[in-house]
């Protein structure tokens, strides 16, 4: 390898490096910090949470990020966000590209046939809704509004861009000399799928996965901000940047925490789905 392709390949390790390591923390974060913390994130600290003029108490005051308009410890609360977060931004994102790479592996498998045609229409059909509009829309219709159910509703409306993608693949891979070979001596249907398709999918399946967990994650804030999302006591990201949003002038880092945070956390899934797909697929991308 030349000095300059090693210089070129350098920038997107390191990326790829910083993307993990940050995650890492921020999940080390989010599940040890309640442990950790003498303060309970239900339970407004009237004592030590709360200044003698009776407002919230700022960052490093008793509270490693001060309290909020209830006086309860900001950071547990965050790290209990954060890890609520991470739960449905990994889950939703699994589920989506289980069913889109069910869904695009069969669709390229029966390519021009009816199947094909019939199943890719549906998933033009759903396209053409913007993805937070139709989460919205089916969680209106849910009467329970918990972990669970946000995470089916991201997952089942996530899948739609990942079956296109997976078709594509499935097309690519069907024209490969090791499939023709192997439908020469007479394998085909589920064998071909099974023991050719599939295996040669899972790289392109785990770089999606990569892809779609900050866009869930994202998606699950702006749920919760909109108030579509968990609902209240849970904390939840998206929440507290919408009780921080009007005491942002006197109490700043009410809003700023979990700001931070999303902002962190998607940068570090970004960057971590970036070099895991050049670091998988090369140059070629799945976007």
């Amino acid at each position: 390898m030349t000095a300059l392709a090693t210089a070129a390949r350098r920038p997107r390790e390191w990326s790829f490096t910083i993307g993990v390591a940050l995650f890492a923390l921020l999940v080390l974060f989010a599940l040890f910090y309640p442990a950790l913390s003498p303060h309970d994130a239900f339970t407004s600290n009237f004592d030590r949470g709360a200044s003698p003029d009776g407002e919230p108490v700022p960052p490093l005051h008793g509270f490693f990020l001060g309290t909020d308009r209830l006086f309860r410890d900001e950071a547990v609360r965050l790290a209990l966000g954060a890890r609520l977060s991470f739960y449905i931004a990994i889950s939703a994102s699994a589920l989506a590209v289980v069913i889109g790479s069910f869904v695009g592996l069969i669709a390229g498998y029966f390519e021009g046939r009816f199947l094909d045609s019939l199943l890719m229409r549906l998933v033009d059909v759903g396209l053409s809704f913007p993805f937070l509009l139709l989460v919205m829309a089916l969680g209106v219709v849910t009467t329970k509004t918990d972990a669970t159910t946000v995470l089916l509703l991201l997952g089942v409306t996530g899948w739609l861009s990942i079956a296109r993608i997976v078709r594509a693949k499935t097309i690519q891979l069907r024209a490969r000399d090791f499939m023709l070979a192997s439908a020469s001596i007479g394998a085909e249907g589920g064998r071909l799928i099974l023991r050719h398709l599939l295996p040669n999918l899972v790289p392109t399946m785990f770089v999606l996965f990569a892809i779609a967990t900050p866009q869930m994650m994202m998606a699950d804030s702006v749920l919760s901000y909109l108030g579509a999302g968990i609902a209240p006591p849970s904390p939840t990201l998206g929440y507290m940047l919408f009780e921080g949003q009007d005491v942002v002038t006197n109490y700043p880092w009410i809003l700023a925490a979990p700001a931070i945070t999303i902002s962190l956390s998607v940068l570090a899934l970004h960057l971590s789905g970036e070099g895991l797909e050049k670091r998988v697929l090369g140059e070629g991308s799945v976007r």
